[in-house]
Formats: C-alpha cells, sequence, structure tokens
C-alpha cells in the first residue's frame, strides 16, 4: 500500500479533535475527513467519516486490517506531527 499525498490541517482542539487529514491510496483512491484525534493516555488516534441515516450510522469507509490499518494510522500521524513541529519551529522563529 502507497499513501501519497498526505495534507493535515491542524483545527481548533475541540473535545480531542486537533486535525483532518487526507491522503491518496496507491495514486488512485483519495480518502478525506479523517479526524485525528488525542487519546486520554496519550498518542493520538484516526476516525473515519460516516454518514447518519436515520438513527444510524454508517461508516463510508475504514480499515478492515488491523496490520495495513496500523500502517496507515502511523503514517497519518507521523505526517501530523512533523506538520505540528514545522509550525512550532515557525512560532519560535517568528518571536525570537
Amino acid at each position: 500500500m502507497q499513501i501519497n499525498e498526505i495534507n493535515v490541517s491542524p483545527v481548533k482542539p475541540n473535545n480531542g479533535l486537533v486535525a483532518f487529514a487526507s491522503c491518496v491510496i496507491d495514486n488512485w483512491l483519495y480518502l478525506g475527513s479523517i479526524g485525528i484525534f488525542t487519546k486520554l493516555e496519550g498518542g493520538y488516534r484516526l476516525t473515519f467519516p460516516t454518514k447518519k441515516i436515520a438513527d444510524k450510522s454508517i461508516n463510508l469507509f475504514h480499515p478492515i486490517n488491523r496490520l495495513k490499518g496500523n500502517e496507515f494510522q502511523e503514517v497519518i500521524i507521523n505526517k501530523y506531527e512533523k506538520v505540528m513541529n514545522q509550525q512550532n519551529d515557525r512560532h519560535h522563529s517568528a518571536t525570537n
């Protein structure tokens, strides 16, 4: 699985949500609206979009293979951490 064109958009933290992510899988499948949330015990977790129909939430997409799902999560969270580190570096440079 090749994960390309990863975009992370940080948001004002809200109930653990810190960013949204999107990416392209194997140069042909776009996935968007992936939530990045903080975990109470530290670290991050991903959530995938759903559509509410009547009283049910239907998954639009999500990993079905734990190994690939963990790989996917690691790549997205690494990108999020890189984006946040770059923002912090820019902020520190601007204030010094």
